[in-house]
């Protein structure tokens, strides 16, 4: 258990601390929008996107609804923080990539491009982690070596 823990927590690091924050910058920057704007603005989650979420034929669309508004809400934050970062990353992805293709989809592609931003972040969150900046890192210099 504690080596799954390991390799889900552990980050790949690069050679350099700056390459380390410059990567972590998008992420960073880009997570607290999401957070704030994105997620934050529909805290709690509104009956217009529950009827939203109706539309694309999901069966429990109140839950899946709220676990959008909370995958972009906590999740964006956990980004910020490069604390569970693999796991937020994922709920994130998930999350863009039923924007993009069930609410965004035929509609302009700068009415995508909130979405795929969020979403190339968040897949590089899940195949990188958090680098030398975020709680992730504090975390496997402390418990894993």
């Amino acid at each position: 258990m504690k080596a799954l823990f390991s390799k889900i927590i552990t980050p790949v690091y690069t050679s350099a601390w700056y390459t380390d924050l410059l990567l972590a910058l998008p992420r960073i920057i880009g997570c607290y929008f999401l957070a704030v704007n994105f997620g934050g603005s529909k805290f709690p989650c509104p009956d217009w996107f529950i009827q939203d979420v109706t539309k694309f034929g999901f069966p429990f669309p109140a839950f899946f609804a709220w676990a959008a508004v909370l995958a972009e809400t906590f999740g964006g934050a956990l980004l910020v923080l490069g604390l569970c970062i693999r796991l937020a990353g994922f709920m994130v992805m998930c999350t863009m990539l039923v924007a993009i293709f069930f609410q965004k989809w035929g509609g302009e592609v700068w009415e995508m491009l909130p979405a795929m931003g969020f979403l190339w972040i968040s897949i590089y969150a899940v195949v990188m982690g958090s680098g030398t900046f975020g709680l992730d890192h504090l975390i496997a210099k402390k418990w894993f070596k």
